[in-house]
């Protein structure tokens, strides 16, 4: 019986192999256990993760990277939920090559996917940068800093580089004035040279034929057009007013008396807005247009098109000074030194109640 018993053993049993362990089962394990890691993975590739649940996210992929260094950052930035999951997605999709670099807005709720997809489309991150008129380069410069796109003294650098001005066929000493005020939209990672270059762009697309004409018809350049129009639109603040400021301006420079213009002592000056006293009319400088008649060397700030168009077409009025009112909003005009003095007294008496 106990012979017997041994050969029924010895005929179930593989000497090779565990008890209780069969070759279908470890495949069957295995295959369980790869479908789970599969759904783990596809779990985590379409469910938003922690980070942008709550709202977006703005991550910046630097260039050069590949996609699995891509693949931490983005898990670095909270906006996926695997790294692996993103790189098997970015294989089976055939992204490893395609993916741009640039700052990107991850919207809140946005899976694995829709990241993906945000890289494969380049859907940079766009910046609205708002150039008001009467706006100056060191302005611009700070706004384009706040934004984190560029650094301020590197926009102020290249303002005045020489072969930059030569390649824009600029002729001036700076990119002051020919900047056209507007809302840009710039993105990380462009240079200062592309910024500058659009806005320059922008002028020479907005100003007119005509306008151009009528400068042309008054012996005056584009420089000069842009020059003169600088200071209307910092004179100016009722656009309205804009030809009559124009008047006073073209009707001293006929007769070469200074054109004695606050602004441009400021921009001299650096005050920007800041009121001017007696020592700061007598500073010795070319934009100083109290101490020099005619127009200075260069603008003072950006004019808008209505300032442009006024110092093309001024009023066609005989007036030679203009005071603020009340209200600092609007001017009076006066064609005799008496009249304006009297006007100036009127303003100071406002101003003392």
């Amino acid at each position: 019986m106990v012979r017997r018993r041994s050969r029924l053993n010895t005929s179930w049993i593989d000497p090779g192999q565990h008890p209780g362990v069969r070759p279908r089962s470890l495949v069957a394990l295995g295959l369980a256990a790869s479908l789970l890691f599969l759904a783990l993975q596809c779990w985590w590739i379409l469910t938003p993760a922690a980070g942008i649940k709550e709202g977006p996210r703005v991550v910046e992929i630097p260039a050069q990277r590949g996609f699995r260094e891509v693949a931490r950052l983005l898990d670095e930035a909270g906006v996926i939920r695997s790294p692996l999951g993103f790189t098997l997605l970015t294989l089976a999709r055939g992204s490893m090559r395609s993916l741009k670099a640039g700052e990107y807005q991850v919207p809140r709720g946005a899976n694995t996917l829709a990241v993906l997809s945000l890289l494969e489309g380049g859907q940079v991150l766009q910046h609205s940068v708002v150039f008001r008129e009467g706006s100056t380069v060191a302005e611009l410069a700070r706004q384009l800093e706040a934004e984190r796109l560029v650094k301020a003294q590197d926009v102020l650098r290249v303002a005045r580089d020489g072969l930059f001005l030569r390649t824009l066929d600029l002729p001036a000493d700076s990119v002051e004035g020919y900047l056209f005020p507007d809302t840009y939209q710039f993105v990380k990672g462009m240079t200062p040279e592309e910024m500058l270059a659009r806005m320059v762009t922008r002028t020479r697309e907005r100003v007119s034929s005509r306008t151009l004409a009528a400068a042309r018809a008054r012996d005056l350049s584009l420089h000069q057009l842009l020059t003169l129009a600088s200071i209307i639109e910092k004179e100016a603040v009722e656009r309205s007013e804009m030809p009559l400021i124009s008047a006073v301006f073209w009707n001293r420079l006929k007769v070469d008396m200074p054109l004695q213009a606050d602004p441009t002592v400021q921009y001299a000056l650096g005050k920007d807005r800041q009121r001017l006293t007696r020592d700061d009319l007598q500073a010795e400088s070319p934009f100083n247009t109290y101490r020099r008649a005619g127009l200075p060397p260069g603008p003072i700030a950006s004019p808008g098109l209505a300032a442009i168009e006024a110092a093309a077409n001024p009023a066609p009025v005989g007036y030679l000074y203009f005071v603020a009112l009340g209200d600092e909003r609007r001017h009076q005009f006066s064609r005799t030194l008496a009249d304006h003095n009297a006007a100036v007294a009127k303003y100071r008496l406002a101003r003392s109640r």
